[in-house]
Parts: structure tokens; C-alpha cells; sequence
């Protein structure tokens, strides 16, 4: 099994923007990228069809599609924590159901791209966290940090998490929310510093979020540095 699960160290952090972005820019290489979104909490109606935004977009960017049962095996409407939503529901979230999914997209693809839900300790049920999710998973971790007031002490804790439980970590994405902050140069500069390598990648903040098709935002990126990042990423795994 080839790919990557991506977390941050929030929720609306940009993980889906950064996960299609990614798909995108595999696929654009000739890689057959299926993405799964193991949990979904929230869902709109459109056109009077109820979906969920972020399986949505994985979904689209992707260039090998399965049914939402693969892909998003547990989806639920209201946009709380996972284990509350099931609570809610009254459905009790089974690891085994998310390996079976997993297992499939993985025969079929090149590459899985795998969106976590929340930050990475967010539970996923009464005993198990979305740690515990990536580690089933087996795929190494890219974290996405908001760089925005608090991100590195942010960072710093989910990476002392992902470094406890022994989950293996591909590298940092910056993403760049908030464009009035102060430093913000120099607070990439650090958690470099302190994470240990620089970004995989930094996401500017785009002024234009809605691009279509989901994920093409990457192609406003200069293209040496869309190829030198999906590289250093399939390098990792060669």
C-alpha cells in the first residue's frame, strides 16, 4: 500500500485544499491517485441531494473512483466530533470497516490519499483517536499547519503525538491562512527550526479558494516547484 494520510493540527486547517491539491498534481504525472475519507461529520444538501463537501472534492480530483462506502465508509450530518456524531446516529465505529476499505482502494490504484478528520486526536471512538486511525493505515503522515497565531505551539503538540506513537512522518505543509500576520516568515523559519526540516511545501494564500476543478489550485504554483514536491514525495516511497 503506496500513499499518504493527511492530518493538521486543526480542524478547517486546509486539509482538504492541501489533499486535492496533492491528488491533482499526481494524477497530473500519470499516477492513478484514489483518495478516502474514513470519516465525514457534516453534510449540505444541493439540488436537493444531501453530499459531503470534503468527499466531494477528494472524489473529483481523484482519477480512480469508488462508491462512497469505500471511500468515506462513516458519514454523518451533523458537523461535530466523529464520536459524537456516531453517538448521535447510534452507529459504533469499527476499525475493521476502514481496513477492509482501505484494502480495496489500495488494488486498484497506484496511490491513496487518505484525509483525516479534526486534528489527530480527535476521537474516533470511546477508545481510539484519529492516531490510531493513521496507524492502522500504515501511511506515513504529511502534517498541514495552518500558519497562523498559535500554529507552532500547535504544531509542536500534534508532532510530539505523531513522535510518541511511533507514526512515521513524511514532512510539513505551510499553509498560509492568514495573510495579515505578523512574522509569518519567520514562523515558517522556526518550525523548520524545530520540526526539524522545512515544509514539504508553502501554500500561499489564494484568492481564489473555489477553483474547479477541486484541487487546482496547485496548478497556480510555479511548476518547478509542483514537480520538485510531488517527487520528493514519491521518492520517499520508492
Amino acid at each position: 500500500m503506496k500513499g499518504w494520510f493527511i492530518t493538521g493540527t486543526d480542524t478547517g486547517i486546509g486539509k482538504t485544499l492541501i489533499a486535492s491539491g496533492l491528488i491533482r498534481a499526481l494524477v497530473q504525472t500519470g499516477i492513478r491517485v484514489t483518495a478516502m475519507k474514513p470519516v465525514a461529520a457534516g453534510s449540505v444538501e444541493r439540488s436537493g441531494v444531501e453530499i459531503w463537501e470534503d468527499v466531494d472534492a477528494l472524489s473529483r480530483a481523484a482519477s480512480v473512483n469508488f462508491p462512497d462506502e469505500f471511500c468515506s465508509p462513516y458519514r454523518f450530518r451533523l458537523p461535530v466530533a466523529p464520536h459524537l456524531a456516531a453517538k448521535i446516529e447510534g452507529i459504533r465505529m469499527d476499525m475493521g470497516v476502514l481496513q477492509e476499505a482501505l484494502t480495496v482502494l489500495g488494488k486498484e490504484s497506484d496511490r491513496v490519499v487518505v484525509e483525516g478528520v479534526g486534528g489527530l486526536m480527535v476521537p474516533f471512538n470511546d477508545g481510539l483517536t484519529m492516531a490510531d486511525v493513521a496507524l492502522l493505515m500504515g501511511l506515513p503522515v504529511i502534517l498541514v499547519v495552518g500558519i497562523r497565531l498559535g500554529c507552532i505551539n500547535h504544531a509542536l503538540l500534534t508532532y510530539e503525538a505523531i513522535v510518541k506513537r511511533q507514526i512515521p512522518l513524511c514532512g510539513w505543509i505551510a499553509n498560509m491562512l492568514d495573510p495579515d500576520m505578523l512574522v509569518a516568515d519567520e514562523n515558517v523559519d522556526s518550525l523548520s527550526e524545530l520540526l526539524g526540516c522545512p515544509p514539504l511545501i508553502r501554500v500561499p494564500r489564494l484568492a481564489h479558494l473555489d477553483l474547479e476543478p477541486p484541487g487546482n489550485w496547485v496548478n497556480t504554483l510555479a511548476a518547478e516547484d509542483r514537480m520538485n514536491w510531488i517527487h520528493r514525495l514519491i521518492e520517499g516511497q520508492e
